[in-house]
């Protein structure tokens, strides 16, 4: 499937779903595509559920000398508001490009959808811009699934992408904030960060994540580094614990009573070995840590 086909499915989808008669859905009306009006801007407000939240100042201004020039190619999609305005559906952009451009007026689309649907059209119609982080479309495929009630497989069909897509996407968010924050500003590609993603340790996640940054590793080159690492884990020798060792059971107690929860350490017959403390609430972590700085 070409690209140009998966971003067209999506909507059409969308539109062809709204169209149905749903007993659990207020019935919409949609002006036919060609039907565009010439609507006050100052009429016109942002959609509080927009699913982006970020927008950079330069290219909105590029954007608003096009306008000055070009005028809008495209018109926003809004609906009708209780107080007699409009809300944009989509096009949040474009609204703010002319309104830096000094328009009075922006042609749109007016149709009428529930808060729900208009969730979803604002979602998907993101979903499909190219400019998207991954975790800005993982954010917007996971909203889509929790408050539409969708399953990865009707979201898949709904935005005309592979259910093993929609999976990669939403599995980024179990990154550590630091590892979505780099592939937020693109310090790391989605390859990168897939192949993160696929390892469960969280401590190795964050060592091959800062191999990749200090090494300038390629996604290939990280997919062979965390091949080696998972390799290596599994034929690591069995780890002796601190009954089967009786050097490690004072270090134990002596760690356990510094921070006041109880310490294990786990370690292999070469040394390799990671220390376990235990807490079962925020405020005992917070407990620790205070303890540890001490």
């Amino acid at each position: 499937m070409s690209q140009k086909q998966e971003l067209g499915k999506g909507l059409k989808a969308l539109i062809a779903n709204i169209n149905k008669d749903d007993s659990k859905s207020t019935p919409v009306s949609i002006r036919p595509a060609a039907e565009s009006y010439m609507v006050d801007i100052s009429t016109i407000k942002p959609n509080p559920q927009q699913p982006r939240n970020t927008f950079e100042e330069d290219s909105i201004q590029e954007l608003a000398n096009s306008i000055k020039t070009f005028g809008i190619i495209q018109p926003l999609t809004v609906r009708k508001s209780a107080d007699g305005g409009f809300q944009i559906i989509s096009g949040e952009r474009r609204y703010r490009a002319s309104l830096l451009a000094g328009l009075t007026e922006v042609p749109a689309y007016i149709r009428l959808a529930n808060d729900q649907e208009v969730l979803e059209m604002a979602l998907v119609e993101n979903i499909q811009r190219e400019d998207l982080t991954p975790i800005e479309i993982a954010i917007s495929y996971t909203r889509l699934m929790e408050e539409c009630n969708l399953t990865q497989d009707k979201l898949a069909d709904r935005v005309g992408k592979q259910r093993s897509t929609i999976s990669n996407y939403v599995r980024l968010l179990k990154l550590p904030p630091e590892i979505q924050s780099s592939v937020k500003d693109r310090r790391i590609s989605m390859g990168h960060a897939r192949v993160i993603a696929g390892i469960e340790d969280l401590l190795i996640q964050t060592q091959l994540y800062r191999d990749i940054l200090s090494k300038e590793l390629s996604v290939r080159e990280a997919e062979k580094l965390a091949q080696h690492i998972q390799s290596r884990k599994k034929i690591s020798v069995k780890p002796i614990t601190s009954s089967q060792d009786n050097m490690i059971k004072p270090i134990e107690d002596r760690l356990s009573a510094k921070i006041g929860t109880k310490v294990q350490i786990v370690r292999n017959q070469q040394g390799l070995g990671q220390i376990i403390i235990k807490f079962n609430s925020d405020q005992a972590l917070n407990d620790i840590l205070d303890r540890l700085e001490d």
